[in-house]
């Protein structure tokens, strides 16, 4: 949902009532996964995707007359249906959508509540879970958070969702569960992935570029300003600072859906960020430079005292085996390094 937040938001503060449609399960060769959401108003303005087209259209038909009525439907879509073929499905995927009015235009109070609690989550990178009972006639929510907390309540049921949720989030995993009966979908909103780059030289400029394009949050630290210049990026970070990596490391929030590149090849600059990086659960940490250069760092690790076990965090030289030369050649490569781990189970 974070790519159609801001039509989202533009629709509630006009008060345009919209449906929101989302993959809740998927089978075979369906082009999106669960989890996809595709939001549409009643004079047929659209943001997001279900399908990536194929089954678009019959989406959009049914996400109108959701609109005024306020009564969900859940679409499938697949090759034993006859619909399907003439939306594309031939190949053997099916898709199963639910489609509802969006909660922020709901008549109770606690469901809008809830939307508002999610988007304050989403704007400020909070990870939350949103589970939603797939009851047409009754389509309520609830907000879940890591730490066990709750917006919403659904009474007796609401233990036993809160325990889903976790496990759904734990696993990064969207997905129907059967909770006392009942069909609940589970949406993880993870923090947005955050890509630190430590440097800004020419292979930052095009590393930049490609988190945007994966919608990873950009953090670029280098203390040399001539580097660290925004008017050297044609797409800007989300931070770019000319402060030392540990004093800007120290004060930030590292998880495990942060990933981390150092690139300056100096000690100075690299060696102070790795000591914090290497004390903190983030998901990648690599580092530019020969195997000679790398060799050299991890010597200077063991003396200020990390194991090898620390040390073998570090993926060096970073990047995967791509016959890279140029800098936006070498920043694909280690931009496909970071997306590999990401992926890893």
């Amino acid at each position: 949902m974070h790519d159609i937040i801001t039509d989202i938001q533009t629709w509630i503060e006009r008060n345009e009532p919209f449906a929101l449609a989302t993959v809740i399960q998927t089978w075979g060769s369906s082009p999106r996964g669960t989890g996809s959401t595709m939001a549409v108003t009643a004079d047929m303005k659209v943001a997001g995707s279900v399908s990536g087209g194929c089954i678009e259209a019959a989406v959009i038909d049914e996400a109108i007359r959701v609109i005024p009525s306020g009564a969900a439907k859940e679409l499938s879509f697949g090759v034993t249906d006859e619909t399907a073929w003439s939306v594309g499905l031939s190949c053997g995927g099916t898709v199963k959508v639910f489609i509802e009015r969006h909660p922020a235009f709901s008549e109770s109070a606690i469901e809008v509540a809830i939307w508002r609690e999610l988007s304050c989550a989403l704007a400020d990178n909070r990870p939350a879970v949103l589970l939603t009972r797939l009851s047409p006639e009754n389509p309520t929510h609830l907000l879940a958070y890591p730490d066990g907390s709750v917006t919403g309540d659904w009474g007796s049921l609401t233990e036993a969702a809160v325990h889903c949720a976790l496990d759904c989030y734990a696993r990064r995993s969207n997905e129907v569960a059967e909770i006392a009966g009942e069909a609940v979908f589970n949406r993880v909103f993870p923090r947005k992935d955050e890509l630190i780059i430590i440097g800004a030289g020419h292979i930052t400029i095009h590393l930049v570029r490609l988190a945007s394009d994966l919608n990873f949050n950009s953090v670029v630290i280098d203390p040399r300003r001539v580097f660290a210049a925004p008017e050297r990026f044609p797409v800007r970070p989300t931070l770019l600072t000319d402060e030392w990596p540990e004093s800007v490391l120290s004060e930030r929030q590292l998880t495990e859906d942060t990933y981390a590149l150092l690139l300056t090849h100096d000690p100075k600059i690299d060696d102070p960020a790795l000591h914090i990086l290497l004390r903190s659960p983030v998901a990648y940490i690599g580092a530019l430079g020969s195997r000679k250069t790398h060799a050299r760092r991890c010597e200077r690790l063991r003396e200020a005292g990390f194991r090898d076990a620390e040390i073998a965090r570090i993926s060096g030289p970073a990047g995967l085996a791509i016959g890279a030369k140029s800098p936006a050649e070498i920043a694909i490569s280690m931009m496909a390094e970071v997306v590999k781990v990401k992926h890893e189970p």
